[in-house]
């Protein structure tokens, strides 16, 4: 039997050669995924995908009191899943005032972004705002680029070039800090103005 087998593969040797080689490769591919190293999972995960997509949206923000702190229109608001942050286009705001009487700033800009917490919102591209006139006060209005603001504090900062109209005053400079609370602004760098003198009531 052993004789006849020999004579068989001896009469067969290219076809035994392959055989051979293929048993011994499937067996080395079996050991290898045996004790081999699992494979590394693949951490690319692409740009953040789209949650959902809001058109003509209307958003509401309020404080730690339950008081409207910022209101916003907008044609396109976008939801992204990795943070959870909003990528608005075209917005449309209001910040409002917190002392009675005082009417609330208006505003807009070419794109926005709000955090996850809606505590900051950033302005981006030129950004105006305007604030009609009330008590003594002249219609105020202000104009600068990408502004952070921190709605539930009612406060607001830029780097870029601001300038502030207020009636016949005009001030400006580079950066620019800003409360809204107490109409308190300050201006950083290379600040300018022209100040007329203030008619005295007789």
């Amino acid at each position: 039997m052993i004789r006849r087998l020999r004579l068989w593969l001896r009469d067969r040797k290219l076809a035994s050669a392959i055989v051979a080689v293929g048993l011994a490769a499937g067996l080395a591919q079996l050991v290898l995924w045996w004790i081999g190293p699992t494979p590394k999972p693949n951490d690319f995960v692409g740009p953040p995908r789209s949650g959902y997509v809001l058109n003509d949206a209307h958003v509401w923000s309020y404080n730690e009191q339950g008081a409207p702190a910022f209101r916003m229109t907008s044609p396109s608001i976008e939801r992204r899943e990795g943070d959870e942050s909003l990528y608005i286009d075209h917005p449309v705001f209001d910040l409002a005032a917190k002392k009675a009487g005082v009417p609330d700033w208006h505003g807009q800009s070419l794109y926005g972004w709000v955090n996850r917490a809606g505590t900051l919102i950033k302005l981006q591209g030129p950004v105006t705002m305007q604030r009609p006139a009330y008590a003594d006060n002249a219609a105020a209005e202000l104009t600068t680029s990408d502004v952070e603001v921190w709605p539930k504090e009612n406060r607001m900062a830029t780097a870029a070039p601001a300038q502030m109209t207020q009636g016949a005053r005009k001030m400006g400079g580079i950066g620019l800090r800003a409360s809204l609370n107490d109409n308190h602004l300050e201006l950083l760098d290379d600040s300018h103005g022209t100040f007329p003198p203030r008619k005295h009531k007789s």
